[in-house]
């Protein structure tokens, strides 16, 4: 079979080289993906130029840290299970007079991480409070 011949075609590929590439980024993606840590993400509060406190209305404020340390109604809670966080906003809810129509106001330290603002909003909706609002920062200009 030369390939310099006129009128002849080229008949075969062979793809075990391709098959081995392919399997290896396979495999190095399988040992890799344990190692990414989605919790470790990073919150980053929205900020706005025109920011008004709404002091008419009374709600919860929850307020996070970096190390995950609750304070809900500047209060601290130990935010170790959800569950307690939940009961303690169910208290709060069934102690007001606006019941489930109470807002919660939640502020999360810039350095927080993603899963403790996660584990916050589902405490809250496990609550049964359904209105939530991120506090903002206020740009300086």
């Amino acid at each position: 079979m030369s390939m310099g011949a006129t009128g002849e075609q080229f008949e075969s590929i062979n793809v075990t080289p391709l098959t081995d590439v392919f399997l290896v980024l396979l495999v190095i993606m399988i040992l890799i993906a344990p190692l990414i840590d989605k919790s470790e993400l990073k919150i980053k509060p929205p900020e706005t130029l025109y920011a008004k406190k709404d002091e008419a209305t009374k709600g919860i404020n929850i307020d996070i840290d970096k190390e995950g340390q609750l304070a809900i109604n500047s209060h601290y809670v130990a935010a170790s299970d959800s569950e307690k966080v939940a009961a303690t906003i169910k208290q709060l809810v069934d102690a007001s007079p606006t019941g489930k129509d109470m807002h919660v106001t939640l502020n999360a330290d810039g350095d927080a991480k993603q899963k403790y603002v996660v584990e916050v909003m589902s405490a809250v909706a496990a609550a049964g409070i359904t209105r939530m609002r991120v506090a903002t920062r206020q740009q300086n200009n």
